[in-house]
């Protein structure tokens, strides 16, 4: 089920989480809040092989960390128009809920989270090209997650 970011708080379960993903054409990051919704952790980055390949880890995500709703980064233009990515990011959260997925979802704008994530890497962590391409996906889905829960934090208030 696809839906507004701000409802997605009231359609959770207690104890359960809210799932970051950062589709990329190569690889899909994964992070997770905490079960009060304040912080969002980076957790994994899957190589995309198959999609049947590809959506078992993230099934095994949602199993592992009581996951109930996710969040999807929406690759947005600079402009605030759609990207051509994001047909294939909404195609994306249709096909986790054709495959099983049957939690709500929700899209969250992604603009400049992987290269404020680099950013971040190169300057704080001074991690060279080859660790930076293995954690740059989950830390922006990190990002978009922690954008999102900050967003639903001020609309409760």
């Amino acid at each position: 089920m696809i839906t507004e970011t701000q409802n997605i708080i009231k359609l959770l379960k207690p104890g359960q989480r809210i799932m970051g993903i950062d589709l990329g054409e190569k690889t899909i990051g994964l992070s997770v809040s905490d079960p009060a919704f304040r912080v969002a952790s980076p957790i994994k980055t899957i190589r995309r092989k198959k999609f049947k390949t590809d959506i078992i880890e993230i099934k095994n995500v949602i199993h592992d960390y009581n996951i109930g709703a996710i969040i999807l980064g929406f690759p947005l233009n600079m402009d605030g128009s759609k990207s051509k990515r994001c047909q294939s990011t909404k195609q994306f959260a249709l096909n986790l809920s054709y495959n099983g997925i049957d939690i709500p979802m929700a899209f969250f704008d992604e603009r400049l989270s992987t290269v404020a994530v680099e950013k971040i890497l190169i300057k704080e962590a001074d991690m060279s090209r080859e660790k930076r391409s293995k954690s740059v996906d989950k830390m922006a889905s990190s990002f978009i997650l922690q954008g999102a829960l900050e967003y639903l934090q001020n609309i409760e208030h």
